[in-house]
């Protein structure tokens, strides 16, 4: 997970992706990985919302965070019916974090921007940027080919290490290279070049 830059005393935990129910309460999509240490009652949160919304500049306090199907579902103070929901639809939550012990696995924009990209051991390429989407963050890496956009996700990137100045990547087969259209055929073409 990265941090965004432009919020280096804030860190981003969740994602309101939908009103639920008639009550004012949100399904929350979670950044963190400890919601329960995150989400108490009382916990204030800014919002990261359009210029345009009525929320914009405003902050929201969580009365109340419960589960639904394995699903968590975020009630707010003054968020009491479906209507002002629907207005913090797709708002991203920040909280302070001025935590002693941060989370694990989360970086600055600024730490990763740079580092050496390691794939089975050879240099493949530099992080230029980190790209914040809503489902997952992409480390986008230069390459002799061109731009690779890595999805940021312990799967593909399991180690970062900020005081090598790597960062090791274990990509599916065609992320960083082309893939022949059908490496069969190419084979039995080679076979009957080689009878002939």
């Amino acid at each position: 997970m990265a941090k965004n830059d432009s919020h280096r005393t804030s860190l981003r935990v969740g994602r309101l992706s939908k009103a639920h129910g008639l009550k004012g309460a949100l399904k929350l999509e979670l950044y963190t990985d400890d919601p329960n240490r995150r989400f108490v009652p009382g916990a204030a949160f800014s919002l990261q919302v359009p210029t345009t919304s009525p929320w914009h500049g405003q902050s929201i306090v969580l009365s109340e965070l419960r589960w639904y199907n394995g699903a968590p579902v975020a009630f707010f103070e003054g968020v009491t019916d479906r209507t002002a929901a629907e207005t913090l639809v797709k708002a991203i939550l920040w909280t302070d974090d001025t935590d002693q012990s941060p989370e694990e696995n989360a970086w600055y924009d600024h730490q990763l921007v740079g580092l050496r990209v390691h794939r089975d051991g050879i240099d493949v390429g530099a992080v230029s940027r980190v790209d914040h989407l809503p489902a997952q963050d992409l480390l986008i890496v230069d390459t002799s080919s061109g731009e690779v956009l890595v999805p940021f996700v312990a799967a593909i990137v399991p180690t970062v290490d900020i005081a090598a100045g790597t960062v090791t990547v274990t990509p599916p087969a065609g992320l960083f290279e082309e893939l022949p259209a059908n490496p069969e055929s190419d084979a039995q073409d080679t076979a009957s070049e080689e009878d002939a």
